[in-house]
C-alpha cells in the first residue's frame, strides 16, 4: 500500500505534467492524465483534495466539450462522473456550470448507468 506522502508528490508530478500539456493546448490529454491513477480507494483527504485539485484543473480547461469525448477513452467515463458530482458540490458558479455541461455529454455517451455507478458507490470516493 501507498502511503500519503508518496501519493501527494505523485499528484503534485501529475499537476506539473498536466500544466504542461495546458500550455500545449492538449485540455483532453491534460484531463486523461489527472484521472489516471486517481486516488479513490484512499480515505486520506489530503490525496483526495490534492487530486481533485488536479482534475478540476484539467476540467476547467476543456472548452471544446463536445469533442472532447471523441479522444477520451470510455474508460475514464465513471471516474470522471465522480469528479463531476465532486464539482457539482462546491456551489462555485464556474466550476458548477463546466460540471453541468460535462455531465450533459458524458450521460449522452455512456448513458444512465455511469450516473448509476458513480453515485452507488461508497467505496472508491474522490
Amino acid at each position: 500500500m501507498v502511503d500519503a506522502e508518496d501519493m501527494i508528490t505523485r499528484i503534485e508530478q501529475k499537476s506539473r505534467k498536466i500544466e504542461s500539456l495546458i500550455k500545449q493546448y492538449r485540455p483532453v490529454e491534460a484531463l486523461k492524465t489527472a484521472l489516471e491513477g486517481s486516488p479513490p480507494k484512499t480515505k486520506d483527504e489530503r490525496c483526495k483534495s490534492a487530486n481533485w485539485n488536479v482534475v478540476h484543473r484539467a476540467i476547467m480547461a476543456i472548452k471544446a466539450v463536445d469533442l472532447m469525448f471523441s479522444s477520451l477513452d470510455p474508460e475514464y467515463y465513471d471516474i470522471l462522473m465522480k469528479y463531476l458530482y465532486r464539482g457539482l458540490s462546491t456551489g462555485d458558479r464556474p466550476t458548477c456550470e463546466q460540471c453541468l455541461k460535462i455531465h450533459e455529454k458524458l450521460t449522452q455517451k455512456a448513458g444512465l448507468g455511469c450516473i448509476l455507478r458513480a453515485l452507488s458507490d461508497t467505496v472508491n470516493t474522490v
